[in-house]
């Protein structure tokens, strides 16, 4: 069989991890940290994608602002491709104030709705309790600049679901929690922080978008490691070449490399 599906709870996927040889897991911080380590599992979890904007560019941030707003969209905002954090060394409160006019507005749709932006909660609890995270983080430094664009509240419940509107924080001070959070709904923190501190404070990053044309801060993001796919220019975090897969193939892990011919290789 190519292919099984085996339903139950989170304790069942556990177990089949446990009887793997070898075996590949998606999930959040918590899963990350509990296969951290162990040989036999390869475990995949939260993107913290950005967009950083140099100095050289960030004048002219009006021009990108179509970029952003994908970035942080597409596809529900619920990938780890989606940008959950968006750096400048200035401008920043204009930014998140123009992305929050845009994303504020946006609002639950019927699922088969083919305008629907946002996705569901299914899971009971999930959404209320996402929702609290973010209002216990919004304080200092952190400004929720979405909730005059909204027109309701963040958190809107149905009868068998749960739904999250857009939320957009402008963070002034780079080292507080919610500048480096993701969550799985259209979610971004525009962030102040200096250009040569950005790659000192940004942490570990799926995607990278630098909008940019300094070569010389173009070579230190190449040279960072902790970035896994890096996108030089206004290239969406989510436009993605999929014969350069960030994660590796499939094989590289599952699977032992062999080279096989049953002819003599060509003339060269």
């Amino acid at each position: 069989e190519a292919f099984c599906l085996y339903p139950g709870p989170h304790d069942v996927g556990n177990k089949v991890l446990e009887t793997c040889g070898r075996a590949m897991i998606f999930g959040g911080q918590t899963t990350v940290d509990k296969y951290h380590g162990n040989p036999r599992v390869q475990a995949h979890g939260p993107g913290f994608s950005k967009i950083l904007i140099g100095d050289d560019c960030v004048d002219r941030w009006e021009d990108y602002l179509d970029v952003l707003v994908k970035s942080v969209l597409m596809n529900g905002g619920r990938g780890c491709i989606n940008c959950s954090g968006i750096w400048a060394s200035r401008h920043t409160a204009a930014i998140a104030d123009a992305i929050a006019q845009k994303l504020g507005p946006i609002a639950p749709l019927s699922t088969t709705d083919p305008n629907a932006a946002i996705a569901a909660f299914t899971t009971t609890g999930v959404a209320e309790a996402t929702h609290n995270q973010i209002e216990d983080g919004i304080k200092g430094p952190v400004t929720e600049v979405t909730a005059k664009y909204r027109g309701g509240d963040r958190l809107v419940k149905h009868e068998r679901c749960d739904y999250l509107r857009p939320t957009v924080l402008h963070v002034s001070d780079c080292d507080n929690g919610m500048a480096n959070t993701e969550y799985m709904f259209p979610f971004v923190s525009v962030v102040e922080c200096p250009q040569d501190q950005m790659l000192k404070k940004i942490g570990s990053t799926l995607v990278c978008t630098a909008i940019t044309h300094n070569e010389k801060w173009i070579g230190e993001l190449l040279d960072a490691r902790h970035i896994d796919r890096l996108n030089v220019g206004p290239i969406p975090t989510c436009a993605l070449n999929w014969l350069q897969p960030h994660e590796g193939n499939i094989i590289d892990f599952l699977f032992r490399n062999r080279a096989f011919q049953n002819s003599l290789p060509p003339a060269h």
